[in-house]
């Protein structure tokens, strides 16, 4: 006997609602192991229950050597490659949105090829020049690495971004004698505020969780950030302190949770550009 329809479309939603279940799951239980076991001083690698609920591994990982000061150290390398990224990929998105070239296809194909090549493949040549330049084991010299392995998507996404906003605000500012910097900062910039937060959140989290680029160019300890410092969690002979790595990976997403909330309202904004068109 034929089911009818509804049956029918009723069994597709269920089994819909069935795979969104398990996808979220794969998300929430990893996270409910992180919290858990951040309050359980026997945690392992299983979802339980604490016994008892303690700070105990907060208390071990909250001091300077372990927390405090890789924190910073990605604070400063994460914020001000982040800072660099923005600037130059706005820079370099202003011309490829605002003026016509036979170079700009060529130039976009380009950078959205570099976007391809894995990091690990470029490290030692990176690492090479840096020793040259003595750049290496300084935050500067990484700071520019990190603002150079994300500027071709920032770029990317700067001009799309920028596409949005009409020419003819431009073409009145130029009127009254502004010049092209001038209508970037002033014009552009500030109605695309939501695509500048995108690409702040973005450059930030990529660099925020890297361990490969600091742990290849950084070899001072205390210039070493908290992505390589979770690292030290993972003993010898396969002991891990599961307890005090929940602990700290809490902390460690903090700052990344920050930055989301305070930009969220920006991130759902939009482009409100029809009333300036207009008048």
């Amino acid at each position: 006997m034929a089911r009818s329809p509804a049956s029918r479309r009723s069994t597709h939603r269920l089994a819909a609602d069935a795979g969104l279940l398990a996808v979220a799951a794969a998300f929430v239980l990893p996270l409910v192991w992180v919290v858990l076991s951040s309050l359980d001083t026997g945690a392992d690698l299983r979802v339980k229950v604490p016994d008892g609920i303690t700070l105990d591994n907060f208390d071990a990982v909250l001091t300077p050597e372990i927390t405090f000061t890789p924190l910073l150290n990605s604070l400063l390398l994460c914020g001000g490659g982040t800072a660099l990224t923005v600037v130059c990929a706005a820079l370099a998105a202003y011309p490829l949105s605002r003026f016509r070239s036979r170079f700009n296809r060529p130039f976009l194909l380009t950078i959205l090829f570099a976007t391809s090549l894995p990091i690990t493949a470029i490290m030692v040549p990176v690492y090479a020049l840096f020793v040259r330049v003595n750049l290496i084991d300084t935050m500067q010299g990484t700071i520019f690495f990190f603002a150079a392995s994300q500027l071709p998507f920032a770029i990317w996404l700067m001009k799309n971004f920028m596409d949005g906003v009409p020419k003819e605000l431009e073409e009145a500012a130029w009127t009254d004698g502004a010049s092209s910097l001038q209508s970037l900062v002033r014009i552009v910039l500030p109605l695309m505020g939501p695509g500048v937060a995108v690409v702040t959140v973005f450059s930030f989290v990529m660099m925020w969780g890297n361990f490969f680029v600091p742990f290849m160019l950084l070899l001072t300890p205390d210039q070493m950030p908290a992505s390589v410092g979770i690292n030290d969690f993972f003993g010898n002979r396969g002991m891990v302190a599961y307890g005090q790595l929940a602990a700290f990976s809490i902390v460690y997403s903090t700052p990344v949770i920050l930055l989301y909330v305070l930009i969220a309202r920006r991130l759902g904004g939009g482009f409100a550009l029809g009333g300036a068109v207009k008048g």
